[in-house]
């Protein structure tokens, strides 16, 4: 049997991970869940699952989730990032599923791969941030990190049993999310709510704006050229509106290996958690005849510019690329707020990387301070922007991010 803490169990990724775990109670068993902010969830995951640690975001959360829980109830409950990493730690894991949302994730599946955890890797932001750092401590440490993500799940799996030295390119598929035949001009007056309409996936409200933006795909081709050791020129990006093929390989000698399947996250999560195994979902297959035409097309890096900024911080190297992923959450977090319009947000992102001086040694240390740096410079940004009169306020004063759902507590893709 296999032993699991779930870093973001109350998250999509985290809500799917415990419904595959449940397939197979026989092959996997649950010893820790860090939610976040959502305690009611969690008390239900831990009657469920019976870990033997729950970690929330802080004291007052952890005293009202000690109090639903009741005296009789054998699960420690921690709290605040010291809880996170603790559980990332536990001796009895054998695995650390990492689906925090954001930044947050890094110093937890850091403290997991330390402890020679095999990861199942949901959190980008760990390889944007530090992917250099991860990926040497991983090595030293004999530790697996098999990716969740759609994308490098199948990037992963047409990789396997052929030489990198074959490899021609990576193609990373994109939905387009919401917008991707919108007009430039219509796109500055978009509303968090309509951004928040993703068309093929159900996801926390940060990765969806980031669909949205564009952002995510060029996290996501910072995080391919540390998982796969491939050179950022050598990664594409294509949209694919139908959500069906989910990432391409293409060989040197013209072949093109594609992985293909529903838009479900629990196939890849599966995949992750009990490679080399397939496990039997009982989902649907995919009936080709039935989805059709597939499209494939030319993204416009010029109405959607994240991409093009994220390759401009690939490129850098060091702490850019933590830099942009700081940025961008500050950024997003505002147009959540509406205090930004949708057109910002790569504004912010390319204004805090541009003024960020990179040099220096590249550490653990540096990249954490580069994170709060980015923070601070991007706060200051969303401030004279807003007090320009840039952005355009709903009626009635803005609306919190809370009011569109949290980035831990949103759900599942499905």
């Amino acid at each position: 049997m296999k032993t699991l803490s779930i870093l973001g169990s109350t998250g999509s990724i985290g809500t799917n991970a415990l419904d595959v775990i449940a397939r197979d109670e026989t092959g996997f068993s649950v010893i820790g869940l860090a939610g976040h902010n959502n305690i009611e969830l969690l008390r239900n995951q831990i009657e469920r699952f019976r870990p033997k640690a729950a970690v929330v975001a802080d004291e007052e959360k952890a005293a009202a989730l000690i109090d639903i829980l009741g005296a009789s109830s054998k699960t420690s409950v921690l709290f605040g990032l010291e809880g996170y990493r603790e559980l990332a730690v536990m001796k009895d894991a054998d695995m650390v599923i990492s689906a925090m949302s954001g930044a947050a994730g890094l110093l937890p599946t850091m403290d997991a791969v330390e402890a020679g955890r095999d990861i199942a890797l949901a959190n980008k932001e760990t390889m944007v941030m530090a992917g250099e750092l991860v990926l040497e401590k991983a090595r030293s440490r004999g530790v697996r990190i098999l990716p969740v993500d759609s994308e490098h799940s199948a990037i992963f799996q047409c990789l396997e049993g052929h030489p990198k030295r074959g490899v021609r390119k990576l193609v990373l598929t994109a939905s387009g999310g919401p917008f991707f035949q919108r007009d430039a001009v219509d796109l500055e007056t978009v509303t968090p709510r309509e951004a928040l309409r993703h068309p093929n996936w159900r996801m926390g409200s940060k990765i969806t704006i980031d669909s949205a933006t564009m952002m995510n795909k060029g996290l996501e081709i910072i995080e391919a050229m540390h998982l796969f050791a491939m050179d950022v020129n050598l990664i594409e990006v294509v949209i694919h509106p139908q959500s069906i093929v989910h990432s391409m390989v293409v060989y040197r000698d013209g072949s093109v290996l594609a992985q293909m399947g529903i838009p479900d996250m629990r196939i890849p999560i599966a995949y992750a958690i009990a490679y080399p195994e397939r496990m039997d979902l009982a989902l649907p297959e995919l009936d080709l005849t039935a989805a059709g035409t597939l499209t494939f097309i030319q993204p416009d890096c010029k109405k959607f510019p994240c991409m093009r900024i994220a390759g401009e911080a690939a490129r850098k190297g060091g702490t850019a690329p933590a830099v942009l992923n700081a940025a961008n959450e500050i950024a997003v977090d505002a147009f959540l707020a509406e205090r930004l319009r949708f057109t910002d947000i790569p504004v912010i992102a390319e204004e805090t990387l541009r003024a960020h001086d990179g040099s220096g040694t590249f550490s653990l240390e540096a990249v954490l301070a580069a994170d709060q740096w980015a923070r601070d410079h991007a706060t200051k940004c969303v401030d004279t922007m807003q007090n320009a009169g840039s952005p355009r306020m709903k009626e009635g004063g803005s609306a919190t991010a809370r009011e569109y759902g949290s980035n831990d507590d949103s759900g599942r893709k499905v």
